[in-house]
């Protein structure tokens, strides 16, 4: 007789075996209306009508195959953080940071945006909450919310990019964004959500001598320990690394 092997309890928490990171491709029809959102053609309401549509067949999509943790795509986003992080009070978007990316046919150049910090940083009302909320309406596995990563506030920019008058000295500056981010997952604890990623893209660009150079050209952290690499965020990089270690038995360039 072959007995059924039983999901232990761990299996229904996250982080699960099988997870998906990042967003998925958004359907031809989604993107035609974000176009049409941006001429004027669609209003709020009726693009996020359309998102809606498009999360409920993304999240079924999820299901089927298997997977435990949901998101809902990205799909309410334009850029993964710029619309997170510009709905904190004291930053807003502006201008791109120059990369470019090898292809088989060919290289691409790539700016993606560069955050400024212009005034304090607060957190003054639910960021993704909403979002969440719908999500965990269309699904009866576990939602997942994404949000980016504090460093992407600040990474980019380096210390150009953050106020002098609003942050004489950046320890203030540490403190104020850990407190929002404090907030922001408080609220989501609040309304459900148990599954929580912070996606920092920019561990990636630190695998390239390049930006490594760029990062500490702005005043940034490329691996020493200076005035923009503050302990939280050296604790976290550690982490991080033993992670590594445990897993794939050495964490080489992530520390």
């Amino acid at each position: 007789m072959n007995a059924k092997p039983q999901a232990s309890a761990l299996d229904a928490r996250p982080p699960f075996r099988a997870d998906h990171v990042g967003s998925f491709l958004r359907p031809r029809y989604l993107i035609e209306a974000r176009d049409a959102a941006k001429r004027g053609e669609l209003s709020a309401s009726e693009l996020r009508s359309v998102e809606d549509r498009a999360i409920r067949e993304v999240v079924k999509l999820q299901e089927d195959v298997g997977l435990q943790g949901i998101t809902d795509g990205e799909f309410r986003r334009t850029f993964f953080h710029v619309d997170f992080l510009t709905q904190l009070e004291g930053v807003v978007e502006k201008g791109g940071m120059p990369v470019k990316f090898h292809k088989a046919d060919g290289d691409i150049d790539y700016a993606p945006p560069v955050m400024r910090v212009t005034g304090k940083v607060r957190h003054s009302r639910p960021i993704q909450r909403r979002d969440f909320e719908f999500l965990q309406s269309v699904t009866h596995r576990t939602p997942k919310v994404t949000i980016p990563s504090p460093t992407m506030l600040h990474f980019r920019g380096g210390r150009g990019g953050i106020s002098q008058e609003a942050y004489p000295q950046l320890d203030a500056f540490y403190a104020d964004v850990a407190a929002a981010y404090g907030e922001e997952i408080r609220d989501l604890a609040a309304a459900g959500c148990t599954y929580l990623q912070l996606d920092d893209t920019n561990l990636a660009y630190l695998c390239d001598a390049k930006q490594r150079e760029s990062a500490r050209a702005r005043g940034g952290s490329a691996g020493g320990h200076d005035h923009l690499h503050p302990p939280v965020p050296r604790q976290f990089s550690q982490f991080l690394g033993r992670g590594r270690r445990l897993r794939a038995g050495g964490a080489g360039a992530v520390q």
